[in-house]
């Protein structure tokens, strides 16, 4: 069964920074593709959730999927995924 995901408010401003740091450094073109790539990694999350790593040590109850330089971090309910953060180059 493929499971839906939600982002949550931090994950969207997560995207808003990521992009915003993608444009400023590479253009529109790269921000947009790698922008885009992060849906395609939420997708094969709500696919398989499991074969990604729990990161109890981080925050109980998450998972992890690395996306390019991004950590996206997400747990799993019931019957979807919620998306939580999506940490990385955009915290430098």
């Amino acid at each position: 069964m493929r499971l839906n995901y939600k982002i949550n408010l931090e994950a969207k401003e997560d995207l808003r920074q990521i992009y915003s740091y993608g444009y400023h450094k590479w253009g529109v073109e790269q921000a947009d593709r790698y922008f885009n790539q992060l849906f395609v990694c939420f997708d094969k999350i709500c696919q398989n959730p499991q074969q990604f790593p729990q990161v109890n040590e981080i925050r109980q109850g998450y998972n992890r999927c690395v996306c390019g330089a991004d950590n996206i971090y997400f747990r799993m309910n019931d019957d979807k995924i919620e998306i939580m953060r999506i940490i990385g180059s955009q915290e430098i």
